[in-house]
């Protein structure tokens, strides 16, 4: 049986891990995402230390430069990380370990992740959506996951403001309160609040503001991309209030306009965590992974 490598490239830590399933993971390590040199040197250190991969996928935080043809391809480019823009990802780890390498965002391999063994199983269509230090969101459409220009930025849709927090200046270099990420990435939440997103009560009024945007923004998902199921991930999703706030907002804004029962009386099982937990993105790497080798 072939052997994978996956990493999960994120902009808080990177995840590395030998195997061939999210249920058969040989090893793993995690570390912090620090400046591109040492990052990619220990991700280089922990696949020399095991046995030989035949193929290696990687989910990696952007955006990305994922043209094959373009010059800088495999490439991170203009990002808000510090000190990673225009960072070569795939040519140092295809020159060290000499295999074939899948290459897409940490989102789109986790939404590959769900479609192979977790919450989109037998669906052609999925977005997954992660909410923590950013947001960033990958889709499935048609069994294939979305490119284009370049890849979907979901986390940065434009947002009508709500009326109760019409004063707050954002928290997106790019867009300050006028996108998604903006207004409702932990640093958002932390900025507005006072205090990290994971230390807010889960009866703190920032949940019910929180849950508006984010169904504001899936709304627009729903409505464009009409996927079978939305999967919400990431760290300020642990909280467990803001699930049927979301479930509910959502239903608001649609105002019964897109007819599925899934919207009428499944919504429980349309907006959901992701089944695979944290390995989403390991899971997503790995089939990336295995892709790559059967196309080589």
């Amino acid at each position: 049986m072939a052997l994978y490598g996956a990493i999960e490239a994120g902009g808080t830590k990177f995840v590395c891990a030998v195997g061939t399933s999210p249920t058969d993971l040989r090893a793993q390590a995690r570390f912090p995402t620090t400046n591109p040199s040492a990052t990619l040197g220990q991700c280089l250190d922990f696949f020399r230390s095991q046995p030989a991969i035949d193929a290696l996928g990687i989910g990696c935080f952007g955006p990305l430069e994922l043209h094959r043809h373009a010059r800088n391809y495999g490439h991170v480019t203009a990002t808000p990380k510090p000190g990673w823009s225009n960072t070569d990802i795939v040519g140092p780890l295809a020159r060290a370990l000499a295999v074939p390498i899948g290459f897409d965002t940490d989102v789109n391999a986790a939404v590959l992740g769900e479609a192979r063994w977790g919450a989109a199983q037998n669906l052609g269509t999925a977005v997954y959506i992660t909410i923590g230090t950013g947001i960033g969101g990958g889709a499935l459409i048609g069994g294939q996951l979305a490119h284009g220009l370049v890849h979907p930025e979901m986390g940065h849709l434009l947002l009508p403001r709500e009326p109760d927090d019409s004063s707050f200046a954002g928290a997106c270099p790019f867009h300050g309160g006028r996108c998604w990420e903006g207004l409702a990435a932990g640093p958002a939440l932390e900025r507005r609040f006072g205090q990290r997103a994971e230390t807010l009560p889960a009866d703190h009024p920032a949940w019910d503001l929180q849950a508006r945007y984010v169904a504001s923004a899936l709304t627009t998902l729903v409505l464009v991309l009409s996927p079978e199921r939305l999967i919400l991930g990431g760290g300020v999703m642990q909280v467990s209030a803001l699930f049927p706030l979301i479930r509910k907002y959502l239903a608001r804004s649609l105002a019964g306009y897109v007819q599925a029962t899934e919207l009428d009386d499944a919504m429980d099982q349309y907006v959901v965590p992701p089944l695979l937990g944290s390995l989403s993105g390991i899971a997503g790497a790995l089939a990336l992974a295995e892709h790559a080798a059967q196309t080589a």
